[in-house]
């Protein structure tokens, strides 16, 4: 009787839907919800347990398809329609923010992210398993957007795209002590040194990360320019020329958003520069989804929160004496990114079975990879790269091309 009431509430839902069309197949049965414009997405229920959970929000959603209660031919499509048709919802969300938010802030108010908890949370998803990261990513090792070209860039080219255009933006040189925030598994380091001559210090939290960029700097013979370090950004001292960081604000967490943008700050040389490029959500949905309890925030990266523009642009100017001298989009390139991601993860099913990631994992991230890189092609997610100066940063005009220059003038 549950899962009837469910699936009655679940269908009145979907009657819904006004922009693109979905399908829903039950045996013999297709009802089919929308017009006929795209996006089309087909779903099919293989299991009446799908329409309880499908009532639970998108952690129930994936819950549901990691259980292969449901299953999708096009998954990026479904994820798609329901972005299309979500922004009505998200107008009854916000109004209720009110009610909602002091509940949210009493929930957050004793979970502090200490340096203890943060490990925790990071070693939850980046310590998974350097093989696993390496059947996905290209040789790069970077887990983030790379920018591409054109349509038939290569993932490994548009890696090393987004890895020059951050060391042009910041015209980096062999005069220059680069911090990384974040490390990742080594590539920005590597690069920047590799092909701009300047000293980088880089920091994880990740054991996995850490013990692979030694790894790779050590193999690069680039142990003169590169020290990795296993430490809290918070716990870092000395100054800078520059700084980098490449996603990874959004593991920082949403109260501490002030402290890191503080602690880079602290960290600059009086002209010195920083490159964030940071994952944000639109600025009118971020008091609804900060303290939420989503599919990425609790299947995937575990209390992570993503800024937004607003927010960067808050916590810059009250917390930091930075200020702003460019800022790109970079949010299609992010949606390539994840397909290319994607299609490398389905390549390697067998190998990632036998290195024991078994169908329930890989089912789970197969949606993680598609939902994200639907929310970056509906725009319900974005990506910027942004340049925060020192307030005596002055760029040499002689080093800089006329777009460089362009964007400094923005």
């Amino acid at each position: 009787m549950t899962e009837r009431i469910a699936r009655r509430i679940a269908l009145a839902v979907l009657s819904r839907i006004e922009e693109g069309r979905l399908t829903i197949v039950e045996g013999a049965t297709r009802t089919t919800f929308g017009s006929d414009a795209a996006p089309a997405a087909i779903v099919t229920i293989r299991d009446p347990r799908a329409w309880s959970k499908l009532l639970q929000g998108s952690r129930g959603l994936a819950e549901a398809y990691r259980d292969n209660y449901w299953d999708s031919p096009d998954l990026v499509a479904v994820i798609r329609v329901g972005a299309r048709n979500a922004r009505r919802l998200d107008a009854v969300r916000r109004r209720a923010t009110p009610i909602r938010e002091p509940f949210q802030r009493a929930r957050q108010a004793f979970r502090s992210n200490t340096p203890r908890r943060a490990r925790r949370d990071i070693e939850a998803h980046y310590d998974l398993g350097n093989e696993l990261f390496g059947l996905m990513l290209d040789d790069t090792m970077m887990y983030s957007s790379a920018v591409f070209a054109t349509p038939q860039t290569s993932l490994h080219e548009a890696a090393v795209a987004k890895l020059d255009m951050i060391c042009d933006k910041l015209a980096l040189g062999p005069d220059d002590h680069v911090l990384e925030i974040g490390t990742g598994w080594g590539g920005f380091a590597t690069h920047a040194a590799a092909t701009r001559g300047c000293r980088v210090t880089t920091t994880t939290i990740s054991a996995e990360q850490h013990a692979h960029a030694v790894e790779r700097v050590n193999a690069l013979g680039l142990q003169d320019r590169v020290t990795v370090l296993q430490e809290d950004y918070r716990d870092l001292t000395g100054r800078y020329d520059k700084l980098v960081s490449i996603e990874m604000i959004e593991a920082v967490g949403w109260k501490d958003f002030p402290t890191f943008f503080r602690t880079c700050s602290d960290l600059l040389e009086d002209d010195g520069a920083m490159l964030l490029q940071a994952i944000v959500m639109d600025d009118r949905a971020y008091s609804v989804e900060r303290a939420s309890r989503s599919f990425i925030r609790t299947l995937i990266f575990p209390n992570g929160c993503l800024p937004s523009r607003e927010v960067i642009a808050r916590c810059v100017a009250r917390d930091t004496d930075l200020h702003t001298t460019h800022l790109e989009d970079l949010t299609p390139h992010y949606a390539e990114t994840l397909h290319r991601w994607r299609a490398n993860f389905d390549d390697a099913e067998e190998k990632l079975r036998g290195l024991g990631y078994d169908d329930a994992f890989q089912r789970l991230w197969r949606l993680y990879l598609a939902y994200c890189e639907a929310g970056f092609a509906e725009r319900r997610i974005g990506l910027v790269q942004t340049v925060l100066a020192k307030p005596r940063w002055r760029p040499e005009a002689c080093d800089l091309g006329v777009g460089e220059l362009a964007a400094v003038a923005q």
